[in-house]
């Protein structure tokens, strides 16, 4: 047993985690171009901290973003500052926060993971079971995803993953007979505290609702005192109230009235920006956003309902359960508003991995295991088709990597379906079937999709025929924040009118095909010229529109 577990001891398991993130992380980091629309609003964001040294108030050009609380901008521009430059117009400095947020995420998972889990089983057992989980979430598709994006949520997803993971150790050894550790207390406060500076109110939510589930069903709230409730709060309050007071005054009152009046009421009252889905959305979206771990998600509920008298996965369906069901209800609904409760999923499942992945071949559990295998295959070939036609449809070719990626991607799945392998070759399948999509993927493929990425190819156009030194630059009839970021921030967004105002004393403009006409009227009234020179045609995926860019050199007639 011993041997068989070496790779589990010390700080092997650590550097084995690393290097998996690592492995799926980097890749298209620097590559993939600023996603429309909130990544690139949150990195226009961050330069234009470091550009006016105004870190308290968030803008976008001139609008100010009221919506989440600084923590996020302050670490993009962190790493900006020390690995690049604000007039740079590169996109993985502002990445790394989401980088180092999911490894982070990814390695506690292992650490609270194997201590939630020492007290019920044996020490390799435990480790297994972080490991594996750790191992899962790393690899699931939406943290992948949240990696590649430049904005709050893999972040957040470290601050819950130790915040939650103290409460459960709290809970854990207060079930076992244990005295509570004021570290656990302290890692759980920092947690939170850091968590409300990255996003507000969903980090405490989660876990207010994580401790009033235990309560309620323990009828039991004497382990609360193993998280210092009173020491907390006021660190809470000293950690806190100096930001709030900070902004409150610079924004004359306006940032909690529309973060917390006005965008977080807005989303539990109605669907907010067409982002609207039934309840079970999220129960459907987790095949693809959880995949492939998601293939055992069934026998892992299961599992974990028949052991829900057990500390461990009484903790960790007190953390998943509640905050689901909640998030089901309310009415807008993003893939990535889940991501916080997928440790307590990847938990759950690596336990059943563990043991086996055994589910009693009877009753509503077969078919539901049969619903859901159907699904993670329609998932899986859905990924293995984006490999194939992705290329052809925005890039014009067949692409290599794609086809070797799709059929990695179904030779293992099929391979994974007609026979489960034991615990550690069932983990390193699982990395291996994410690795096959994400790394055709994220090195060949998204890069290479040039119809796809209209800003990259406006930008570049305007690369080729710079405006002259104080010229006006403007954008007519395409407003994606990704052109802001690409252009350094330096163009505005308008409309025909505005465009031609503005190029009175001439300049460059970068104008839609749907706005072209009354472009060239508008200039036309106002004695202005505009030659081509050249334009760039593409498709605007944020709102489904196949759009030609002209640049235009704009001068008095």
């Amino acid at each position: 047993m011993r041997q068989r577990a070496a790779w589990l001891v010390g700080v092997r398991p650590y550097a084995l985690l690393a290097a998996l993130c690592l492995l799926l992380y980097v890749p298209g980091l620097a590559s993939i171009p600023p996603l429309d629309r909130d990544e690139a609003r949150f990195a226009q964001a961050s330069r234009q901290m470091l550009e006016t040294g105004d870190f308290l108030r968030i803008r976008f050009q001139d609008e100010a973003r009221n919506k989440k609380p600084a923590g996020i901008y302050w670490l993009q521009a962190a790493a900006v500052a020390a690995f690049s430059t604000p007039a740079s117009t590169a996109i993985w400095p502002y990445r790394l926060p989401s980088l180092l947020g999911a490894m982070a995420a990814v390695l506690l998972t292992f650490a609270l993971g194997t201590a939630l889990f020492a007290s019920g089983e044996d020490g390799v057992a435990a480790r297994r079971i972080g490991f594996f989980a750790a191992l899962l979430l790393g690899t699931a598709l939406g943290t992948i995803v949240e990696v590649h994006v430049a904005k709050t949520d893999a972040a957040l997803l470290a601050a819950v993953v130790a915040g939650q993971g103290a409460v459960g150790l709290v809970y854990v050894r207060a079930r076992t007979g244990r005295p509570a550790m004021p570290a656990v207390a302290a890692l759980f406060w920092v947690a939170e505290a850091a968590a409300i500076l990255l996003k507000g109110p969903p980090g405490p939510a989660l876990a207010i609702t994580t401790i009033a589930a235990l309560s309620i069903a323990d009828r039991d709230l004497r382990w609360l005192r193993g998280l210092y409730p009173l020491p907390g709060v006021i660190f809470m309050i000293i950690a806190i109230a100096p930001w709030v007071i900070a902004i409150e005054r610079a924004t004359e009152g306006a940032f909690l009235a529309e973060s917390i009046g006005h965008d977080l009421a807005f989303k539990l009252i109605g669907p907010q920006e067409s982002h609207g889905a039934p309840p079970f959305s999220y129960l459907l979206m987790a095949m693809a956003t959880f995949w492939p771990g998601s293939l055992l998600l069934v026998p892992a509920l299961a599992r974990s309902w028949r052991r829900h008298e057990m500390p461990a996965e009484r903790f960790l369906l007190a953390w998943l359960v509640p905050a689901w069901a909640m998030l089901e209800l309310v009415p807008s609904k993003l893939p990535h508003y889940v991501l916080p409760l997928y440790p307590a999923l990847a938990l759950l499942t690596a336990a059943t991995l563990v043991d086996g992945a055994q589910l009693a071949r009877a009753g509503w559990l077969r078919y539901a295991e049969i619903i859901a295998k159907g699904l993670w295959v329609i998932v899986t070939v859905v990924l293995a088709a984006v490999l194939i036609v992705l290329p052809l449809r925005f890039g014009g070719q067949v692409s290599i990597a794609g086809i070797i990626g799709t059929a990695m991607l179904l030779g293992l799945a099929a391979a994974l379906l007609y026979r489960w392998p034991r615990p550690p070759l069932a983990a390193a399948a699982v990395a291996v079937l994410s690795a096959a999509f994400l790394l055709p993927a994220a090195i060949v493929i998204l890069p290479g999709l040039d119809r796809f990425w209209l800003s990259r190819a406006g930008a570049e156009l305007v690369a080729r025929h710079p405006p002259q030194a104080g010229a006006a630059l403007v954008a007519v009839g395409y407003a994606e924040p990704s052109l802001v970021f690409l252009l350094g921030g330096q163009v505005r967004l308008t409309t025909p009118r505005g465009a031609a105002e503005a190029l009175a004393r001439g300049g460059e403009a970068l104008v839609s095909n749907r706005e072209d006409a009354v472009f060239r009227q508008a200039l036309t009234v106002r004695g202005l010229v505009a030659r081509p020179l050249g334009s760039a045609p593409g498709f605007d995926y944020a709102n489904g529109q196949r759009i030609v860019l002209t640049l235009y050199d704009v001068a008095p007639g």
